[in-house]
């Protein structure tokens, strides 16, 4: 059992640091070329289809860090799980206060203000994922795989 918990949270950070990387240097910015014309629309179907594609591998990483407090590695600092975990804390509030609010201002028209505070502020994410995931890496690969069951 904590061998597969262990994978489903790598497997699920690490899904989610390609991703961030991708709408932070791709996505967004080109959020700003969509055109006033078109902008709701799109916006609209932006939160509609990346809802799914974030969604499930968030919910799937928040509840597999949870469980590794469970069933943490021999040899482990129970701490570098517990910062993972904060780190995870970190990117759901960003998410909450930061990105979705400028997500639903976004929806109502294109505002380069809300634009920039969404790139801006989606670096939290950015980093935070990034570190987060050499942390689960170096819980699977820097301690190896003998997790107690």
């Amino acid at each position: 059992m904590a061998q597969l918990v262990l994978c489903l949270n790598l497997i699920s950070t690490w899904y989610m640091v390609g991703l961030i990387w991708m709408v932070q240097v791709v996505h967004y910015p080109l959020f700003a070329r969509v055109g006033q014309k078109d902008y709701v629309q799109y916006q609209k179907l932006h939160q509609d289809w990346i809802t799914p594609i974030v969604g499930v591998p968030m919910i799937v990483e928040l509840l597999t860090a949870i469980l590794l407090l469970r069933y943490a590695a021999k040899g482990t600092s129970l701490m570098l799980v517990w910062i993972a975990l904060g780190l995870l804390i970190v990117i759901w509030l960003s998410t909450a206060f930061l990105q979705v609010p400028c997500h639903h201002q976004l929806s109502q028209a294109f505002d380069a203000d809300a634009h920039r505070r969404l790139v801006s502020t989606n670096w939290v994410r950015t980093a935070a994922w990034t570190l987060r995931g050499a942390m689960v890496a170096w819980l699977v690969f820097g301690v190896g795989s003998e997790f107690a069951d």
